[in-house]
């Protein structure tokens, strides 16, 4: 065994028996944290993030994607060089908000509809924090007076970034070229909800009861999933239960890095420019929950960490910018 994995083993036990020890020793913090990301999930991730995947999902298992996008798809295809289900996938990452753009280009790739290379790319950009969530729940908590300015910011910055991404790389906008390897077939069929077959099958529409019974089961698994991190992230706020002497300003930004929805709610607007410049990251709860989506395929997390940290630091620029004049 290499030393450097035997030093990862070492740390993650340690601080497996220090979460253990804080568990015991803060049963009530350890409880409110826990259902902060409960209630969360209930109340803001499933009625709002829920029937999107079920509804994309009934629409990619019946290859109706493409023709969603019929009349948009010539404007991004100038644009971003996009396949149809390239441009279904810019349109409903940005519209229905994160992890749907990394649900989505994992789902297309799965069915062969994308290019590892397309899927990759788009990867980078459309997984973003939704308008929605954005204008419902980001501009009251933080009181923003004149919300165009961060929303161009917060959206902007993405589009940019993906427009220039797709025009320096090269695409394979033919999804037949290559496609991703499953890495556990039987766990894979599970969450797809759907017979693992000659690839021949991907490429087949399903029934309107066989995608939605398909789409049903598969989301319900996705969203669980999603609670799951929600639930685990928060829990990782008692980490500094023990210190008091910790800066209030520092503890306002862990919470947000760790899960950006209930930092919002405990810091309001005391962080304002640390939350705006968060966004686009997302804590790494989304990141954990962006790599729920893309599992199963060879994409690589990495790469989409990397990616959203450069588009985190251009933020933080432009934000730098506004400030100083």
């Amino acid at each position: 065994m290499k030393k450097r994995e035997i030093l990862y083993q070492f740390l993650f036990t340690a601080l497996a028996l220090y979460l253990i020890f804080l568990l015991l020793r803060y049963p009530t913090s350890a409880l409110k944290y826990a259902s902060t990301g409960l209630n969360l999930w209930f109340n803001k991730m499933v009625p709002t993030l829920l029937p999107f995947m079920i509804l994309s999902g009934i629409m990619i298992r019946m290859n109706l994607t493409e023709n969603f996008v019929r009349l948009l798809h010539p404007l991004l295809h100038f644009l971003f060089r996009t396949s149809r289900n390239g441009s279904y996938t810019i349109v409903m990452g940005f519209l229905c908000g994160f992890p749907m753009g990394a649900r989505i280009v994992g789902e297309l790739y799965e069915q062969r509809k994308l290019s590892r290379e397309e899927s990759a790319l788009l990867l980078y950009f459309c997984n973003n924090i939704g308008p929605v969530y954005f204008f419902s729940y980001v501009i009251p908590t933080l009181e923003i007076d004149r919300p165009l300015g961060p929303f161009l910011l917060m959206y902007g910055i993405p589009l940019l970034y993906g427009l220039l991404l797709m025009r320096i790389k090269p695409t394979i906008t033919n999804p037949g070229i290559k496609r991703g390897q499953c890495k556990n077939r039987s766990e894979l069929c599970l969450l797809n909800a759907e017979v693992c077959a000659h690839p021949a099958h991907k490429d087949s529409s399903s029934s309107l009861p066989a995608a939605i019974d398909a789409s049903v089961l598969s989301s319900l698994i996705g969203i669980a999933k999603l609670g799951g991190y929600m639930v685990f992230f928060n829990l990782l706020n008692i980490i500094f239960q023990p210190f008091d002497h910790i800066n209030t300003e520092i503890l306002k930004v862990y919470r947000c890095l760790l899960e950006i929805t209930s930092g919002i709610d405990y810091s309001g607007r005391s962080i304002y420019y640390a939350v705006l410049i968060l966004l686009p990251f997302g804590g790494f709860s989304c990141i954990a929950q962006t790599y729920s989506m893309i599992r199963q395929t060879d994409l690589s997390i990495h790469s989409y960490l990397f990616h959203k940290t450069v588009q985190t630091a251009v933020t933080a620029l432009c934000y730098l910018f506004l400030y100083l004049h």
